[in-house]
């Protein structure tokens, strides 16, 4: 491989990367987990202020970098990446909020699949639905690590919504609740359908911060300190 940028959108080489990217929606968070959790990590992306770092962790080599908000930021990167580069794994780790009642604040749900309001899948050009899962390996391997731990945590359907602000007002999503969806984000179904496309990897590991019915949520100096389990997870299952 060259040391020709990706892309317009990735200044880094194809080799920048390890097989394993960890994606929060937030840049400055993947700045965080690189200072948190890996040793010599270099910057390899800053373009449009998306922080992209390489460094190890516990002796393998791991790579973290910003996705943005929704689908159509997080389907650019994770494409590139899949695509243009020998990345084989993509974890999304980001905050979500809770449809099931039963969740709690700082619970994590790992996405079995991810239910979507989104037109993302016409983009592909085949006629009628597509079912994004995560990957079984990472998914299993993710469930033990939160046994091992003794997390609190949910394994079942996310929605992947473009719309932050429903104009029908939170009870349009909470009707995803009768159908068994645990909590709603913006990224994970473009992320499990570029994978599948691109035959990679994909999981979606998400803390709850906010809790949608009771109009509950975690500060901002909480969210940086308890989304540390669910990143715990995506480091231990990260492929060298």
């Amino acid at each position: 491989m060259t040391n020709k940028p990706l892309s317009p959108h990735i200044s880094a080489s194809p080799q920048d990367f390890a097989s394993t990217v960890l994606m929060p929606g937030d840049p400055l968070r993947s700045k965080m987990i690189a200072e948190k959790f890996l040793t010599n990590a270099k910057l390899v992306n800053n373009v449009r202020g998306v922080q992209g770092y390489t460094g190890s962790y516990l002796g393998k080599r791991v790579s973290v970098m910003g996705s943005g908000m929704g689908m159509p930021s997080i389907g650019i990167y994770s494409f590139e990446l899949f695509n243009f580069s020998e990345v084989s794994s993509i974890i999304r780790v980001g905050s979500a909020g809770a449809i099931d009642p039963d969740l709690e604040l700082f619970d994590i749900v790992l996405g079995q699949g991810a239910c979507t309001d989104s037109n993302y899948f016409n983009s592909f050009g085949i006629h009628g639905s597509f079912a994004p899962i995560a990957d079984y390996g990472l998914l299993s391997q993710a469930v033990a690590q939160c046994e091992s731990r003794n997390y609190r945590y949910r394994v079942g359907n996310l929605l992947s919504s473009d719309v932050f602000y429903q104009a029908g007002g939170v009870e349009v999503t909470l009707k995803w609740r009768e159908v068994g969806v645990l909590a709603v984000e913006m990224e994970a179904a473009a992320l499990y359908m570029n994978a599948a496309a691109a035959g990679k990897k994909a999981l979606a590991i998400c803390t709850i911060s906010d809790l949608l019915e009771q109009k509950k949520e975690i500060s901002s100096q909480e969210r940086e300190t308890s989304f540390l389990q669910m990143i715990e997870v995506a480091m231990n299952i990260a492929e060298d």
